[in-house]
């Protein structure tokens, strides 16, 4: 087996249902590895089902990093995780394995590649002021707000987007400067000193919708409801991010008696193929330096990464 130095990360990626989960597992085996999350709802408690998360056998057989760790009323960022992901990687090489990461935020995963822009920071009174105005008078308001004020950054965020709509009044309000403008003046760089092998797993869209359908039954059989009406009891506020992870809201409104299971399904099944298209259309188009495989994951595909990263183990100052 090829030794790991101390500047190499393997990069899984793909959309959800693409098998990227089975195949980091597999590379995990193969190259004496340890699995780090870069999904950003299988990062909160509570949810493993629906989310997806790795199984008690799959944990036992290798080890995986910042799964479940963050209690879901929180609101992890990007800045964040990659905070943590990168004490993990550190982690791995002092142990001298591998460190895969492995999901499907594609945010997450540019920002641990490329870097992220250090934006000033923003004080405590005017955070607090805008997440007030937002309370008060809702995501319209500070949407419409913004559209007055910043056309630019409101043209590129939706419409009840409200941590990001919040997020670009309080930069305009503390900088007087545009978000848009910030991150085009502030060029991201790199935390990490690492190379990166990186591959996303991308099958042809009608194999990845069906594996879509397949994934939430699946999760049903699991106990996907039991799972969501514990969930329920805790009462968190509708806009923290595990409120929002696919299935959720529609199991959310089953056990609340506010539609039927039928209902519930199909709505979730449907959202969660929109997602997965989003995810592919993201990876096109905003990572760079990876390599992107348009089918489902298989024994050629596996044998052929393989040789990719036995290569670049081999390779460490190419």
């Amino acid at each position: 087996m090829p030794t790991v130095t101390k500047n190499q990360v393997v990069v899984i990626a793909g959309p959800t249902a693409s098998g990227k989960s089975a195949l980091a597992l597999d590379v995990a085996t193969e190259f004496n590895g340890v699995i780090i999350n870069a999904d950003s709802m299988q990062i909160y408690k509570g949810i493993p089902i629906v989310t997806a998360c790795p199984s008690p056998e799959d944990e036992a057989r290798i080890p995986h990093r910042l799964y479940q760790i963050m209690d879901p009323a929180e609101t992890c960022s990007a800045g964040y995780w990659e905070k943590l992901c990168v004490t993990e990687i550190e982690k791995a090489w002092a142990e001298n394995k591998l460190p895969i990461v492995t999901g499907g935020t594609g945010l997450y995963i540019k920002t641990l590649v490329e870097g992220i822009s250090q934006l000033p920071a923003i004080p405590d009174e005017i955070r607090n002021d805008i997440r007030q105005r937002g309370d008060q008078l809702g995501v319209e308001a500070l949407y419409a707000e913004l559209q007055a004020k910043d056309p630019e950054m409101a043209a590129r965020l939706k419409p009840r987007d409200m941590q990001r709509i919040c997020r670009a009044l309080e930069v305009l309000e503390s900088t007087g400067k545009s978000l848009a403008q910030l991150q085009r003046d502030i060029k991201p760089t790199p935390t990490l000193n690492a190379r990166f092998e990186s591959h996303v797993v991308m099958p042809p869209r009608d194999i990845l919708y069906a594996r879509c359908d397949q994934r939430f039954d699946l999760m049903m059989e699991q106990g996907a409801v039991e799972e969501i009406t514990a969930f329920a009891k805790l009462e968190l506020d509708p806009k923290v991010p595990a409120m929002k992870a696919l299935g959720v809201p529609e199991l959310l409104s089953y056990v609340r008696h506010e539609c039927t299971l039928g209902e519930a399904r199909s709505q979730a099944q449907m959202q969660t193929r929109r997602f997965a298209k989003r995810q592919c259309t993201w990876f096109r188009n905003q990572i760079s330096a990876v390599e992107i495989h348009n089918t489902q994951y298989s024994e050629s595909l596996r044998d052929e990464i393989y040789n990719k990263i036995r290569h670049f183990l081999l390779t460490p100052d190419s």
